[in-house]
């Protein structure tokens, strides 16, 4: 392992608002009559910028220097990584939306154990100062609390979880679910391939070179290559994105897949999706944390890795407020030779 080198493991801050219902300019657009600058003044504090962008009827997805951000009319996404200064955003965040009308119920923050937590800045030095961190920056009318480290059989990848919601709890949809994937020691020939090596259109080839344009078929891609290396992409498919992150350097290769589905999906697709994304990487280690209000999400996981010669190594389940059940599991390969 690397004594210092980018930080793969992202960040992850969630936020919901609610508005006057009898509002259409709250209920059709909401957030997303944010203007560019505004966001682009959030980002600032949180250091990284757009590089890329796309947008459908539903929201607007943002490939950023450092991961994505999914803005919803009611609901903001924003994972972030290296030394980025995520959680700073959420007073500014508060602060816009409430010009628009529309006021914080739900808070959610995620992360897995950094590979270099050294390096983390204020207010990311430690989970317990995040908390802090959080709490401070949150309106009391977040009243229903809760912080948890979900731990694995290998401290390197315990699960950070934080989560507070007021006494309406209707932000968070019961058949909605989000999958949280992320991937150490990627095989060291796919890793190469995200490595940049052409001109414009390198993103779009990498896209298809590497299989991620089959993940699913039916979503738009909005994707960037880094230079040397490192790629991002924003899936968008209907009201639904997916999002996947590289660092590819050998010693603290990582790479992170997310994507949100419906238990009322077809259960295989939570397993195809699943295979088909860890099979680009084919990493010695994957956590994957799955947030739902079912069980039939995270009893599918196990169910994807067995195959792929990944075996569970470790399981564990929390409650959070209105939030639902975080279920984190971990799976190893067999050694490589």
């Amino acid at each position: 392992m690397a004594v210092s080198g980018f930080e793969g493991f992202e960040k992850r801050l969630e936020l919901h608002f609610f508005g006057d219902d009898n509002d259409p300019a709250v209920t059709t657009m909401g957030l997303r009559l944010l203007d560019f600058e505004s966001l682009e003044n959030v980002l600032r504090v949180v250091q990284c910028t757009v590089v890329s962008a796309v947008g459908n009827h539903f929201f607007d997805a943002y490939v950023l220097s450092e991961s994505s951000l999914f803005v919803y009319p009611t609901k903001i996404i924003i994972k972030t990584c290296g030394t980025t200064q995520l959680l700073k955003s959420i007073r500014p965040l508060i602060h816009l939306a409430k010009n628009l009308g529309l006021t914080i119920c739900g808070c959610r923050y995620t992360r897995g154990t950094f590979i270099f937590p050294k390096s983390q800045p204020f207010p990311h030095i430690n989970f317990k100062q995040e908390v802090i961190y959080i709490e401070e920056n949150l309106p009391n009318n977040l009243c229903f609390r809760k912080a948890s480290v979900m731990p694995s059989k290998n401290p390197s990848y315990s699960w950070h979880v934080f989560s507070s919601s007021s006494d309406n709890g209707a932000h968070f949809s019961d058949g909605e679910f989000t999958v949280e994937v992320c991937m150490t020691e990627l095989d060291r020939v796919l890793a190469r391939k995200f490595f940049k090596t052409g001109g414009d259109s390198a993103a779009k080839e990498m896209t298809e070179l590497t299989g991620i344009g089959n993940i699913n078929p039916r979503a738009l891609i909005c994707d960037f290559v880094f230079d040397p290396c490192g790629y991002s992409m924003n899936g968008v498919n209907g009201d639904r994105y997916s999002t996947i992150h590289v660092t590819p350097e050998d010693g603290f290769s990582y790479a992170s897949f997310e994507y949100v589905g419906s238990v009322y999906d077809d259960q295989d697709d939570i397993v195809e999706t699943l295979k088909k994304a860890v099979q680009v990487f084919k990493p010695a280690t994957v956590s994957v944390s799955t947030t739902s209000h079912r069980r039939e999400v995270w009893t599918r996981v196990a169910h994807a890795m067995e195959p792929l010669g990944l075996k569970c190594r470790s399981f564990a389940m929390d409650e959070f407020p209105t939030a639902g059940t975080v279920v984190f599991q971990t799976f190893t390969a067999a050694r490589r030779k």
